[in-house]
């Protein structure tokens, strides 16, 4: 796909994107982002880092975080831009468990103060701009009391697997699935192409545009907002984060409290 193309596709509505059909193809229970080795450090790891305080999640989609967060003790509330997400989570928990502002994460407010927000798997990179993603990080220090964390999952650029003259990566090849990068490093724009094939031999594609980081850029936003890099692990497990890590969970952190 040509680069003007990728570019376009970055601007599409978010909200069409994160449809009725999307929400209800979301939850994979037991599998992919749904696993138990995938999740409970994740869920494990948030527990911890919200020290018996309230956690708020940016996106909180269907609740694949904040539901099991929430059974653990945290009160857990949610943003969330798409009402059929928000619809999908409701079969799982009900307002008064986990309540849920509708709108954008980068500029909603929910009741607070919070000891922790946190954004997961990639979806800071939903916003599209700069600007949208240093505002995340400011929305984000207005919800947190002094002291309190900002918790961002996300990966690390592949650009390196793009030899010269190529934009596009494969990044999963499953049968009945084919999922391909195409990226505008001018923009830092990406779009996932996700292909899915039926038995009867007909492919359906999804594409959702994303806005990818650098550590660094990442960095920068914090310390833009006011926060100070805490840490920073290749996983939620704790694991080292090298030049070689596919992916980080950074810590970010206001100044004071206790």
């Amino acid at each position: 796909m040509p680069l003007r193309q990728d570019a376009q596709d970055a601007h599409v509505d978010q909200e069409a994107l994160w449809d009725a059909e999307t929400a209800r193809r979301y939850d994979t229970p037991g599998t992919g982002m749904f696993a138990p080795e995938v999740l409970d450090p994740t869920v494990d790891r948030l527990a911890e880092l919200a020290d018996g305080g309230r956690a708020l999640e940016f996106a909180v989609g269907t609740g694949r975080v904040a539901v099991p967060l929430a059974r653990r003790g945290v009160p857990v509330t949610g943003i969330e831009l798409s009402q059929p997400m928000i619809d999908q989570l409701r079969a799982k928990a009900d307002e008064a468990t986990i309540p849920v502002v509708i709108g954008d994460m980068a500029t909603a407010t929910a009741p607070g103060p919070f000891h922790l927000v946190y954004l997961v798997f990639n979806t800071i990179s939903n916003l599209l701009t700069q600007p949208e993603q240093v505002e995340c990080f400011r929305n984000a220090a207005r919800h947190l009391a002094p002291g309190g964390r900002f918790v961002i999952e996300l990966e690390v650029p592949a650009l390196r697997k793009l030899p010269p003259g190529q934009h596009a990566v494969v990044f999963t090849s499953d049968p009945g699935y084919l999922g391909v990068d195409t990226y505008d490093p001018l923009h830092q724009h990406l779009t996932s192409h996700h292909f899915r094939y039926t038995e009867d031999g007909k492919a359906h594609l999804a594409r959702s545009p994303h806005r990818y980081i650098w550590p660094a850029e990442l960095d920068l936003m914090a310390q833009l907002a006011g926060f100070e890099l805490e840490c920073r692990h290749a996983d939620w497990e704790g694991g080292e984060f090298t030049a070689e890590s596919g992916s980080h969970v950074s810590v970010y952190r206001l100044p004071g409290g206790a």
